[in-house]
């Protein structure tokens, strides 16, 4: 497996998206399957916004310094997420607004990724290089063991 940042981010963004497709497809009353998808929703974007924040977007923004801008919108992104994925942790799949939450977090998400994949992530290649880039890779993989279950005990939930 590639240790690549960008490349182990892109894959974190696919894993993401699969479970959202998973979650529009389950029936109506497809409560436990929606609560167990939503779970690993709520995992998956936890780990995924802390070894940006505590590791991507600091490496990235000193290689960049004119992303600087894009780096601090991706952290209020994550802000909304965040909360987004506190609110979902608790909250019974019954409730009217469980599935209307999830798409709003899917939509928000989506939206993040596309920037960073299209906009950010190629003028953080250019930048850094592939050494560099797997030297950061291999640090964010070894910090996933670390990332918080819950969302609001990343940085960005206090930003």
């Amino acid at each position: 497996m590639s240790t690549d940042a960008i490349v182990l981010l892109k894959n974190d963004h696919k894993t993401v998206e699969k479970l959202f497709k998973q979650f529009e497809k389950a029936g109506e009353d497809a409560y436990d399957e929606k609560r167990r998808i939503a779970d690993s929703i709520i995992e998956e974007l936890t780990v995924h916004a802390y070894i940006e924040e505590e590791i991507f977007y600091p490496a990235a923004r000193e290689a960049v310094p004119e992303t600087k801008d894009h780096v601090l919108e991706s952290v209020e992104e994550h802000h909304v997420v965040v909360w987004m994925l506190s609110e979902l942790l608790g909250m019974d799949p019954k409730e009217e607004t469980f599935d209307a939450k999830v798409t709003v977090l899917t939509e928000n998400v989506r939206h993040h990724v596309e920037e960073e994949e299209d906009e950010w992530f190629p003028e953080v290649r250019s930048a850094m290089g592939r050494k560099q880039l797997q030297e950061l890779g291999q640090r964010m993989i070894d910090a996933r063991s670390d990332a918080p279950k819950n969302p609001l005990e990343l940085k960005s939930a206090k930003a």
